[in-house]
């Protein structure tokens, strides 16, 4: 990863995610095909979270829907992309190159003075209920990367008996 230094704070915000993202990235670049597919967790109810797979597909899919969100608050209706599961990291690898891209497409037309709404009805109202500004919801979606790695971290030293 080079660092950018984009302008502004809608270029901090883009910096800071795709700094989690190599993060990521890099948790994740030495997990074996074996590895990604064993389901670690059987006992949790989040479907999302069974598996290094699981995880990651959830984490491409939440990326792009961040992004679709933010398109549909600023551009009109736009349809979230299917959730897709791959049975190597390398796939996932591009996935995360790939929607970061899409994010940084999306604020490519917002400036810095739109990041932050008082009027909730000029919000975004998530899936699952909560209402945030541009700003929040990248902010969510920066630290929703950032538990994840957390997650696969612990998943690798389940997978190697580390722990």
């Amino acid at each position: 990863m080079i660092a950018k230094y984009r302008e502004g704070a809608g270029g901090a915000l883009l910096d800071e995610y795709e700094r989690a993202i190599a993060d990521l990235q890099d948790v994740i670049e030495n997990i074996t095909d074996e590895e990604l597919l064993k389901v670690v967790d059987a006992k949790t109810v989040d479907i999302n979270c069974r598996s290094v797979q699981t995880i990651l597909s959830h984490v491409v899919s939440c990326g792009y829907a961040y992004a679709v969100d933010i398109r549909k608050l600023t551009e009109g209706e736009i349809d979230y992309p299917e959730k897709v599961f791959h049975s190597a990291v390398k796939n996932y690898q591009k996935d995360l190159d790939s929607f970061f891209v899409f994010m940084v497409n999306t604020f490519k037309n917002i400036h810095d003075n739109q990041l932050e709404q008082p009027d909730n009805s000029k919000k975004i109202m998530t899936s699952w209920g909560q209402i945030y500004d541009i700003e929040q919801i990248t902010e969510h979606a920066i630290v929703h990367i950032l538990r994840h790695r957390r997650q696969i971290e612990k998943f690798k030293m389940l997978l190697r008996g580390e722990i």
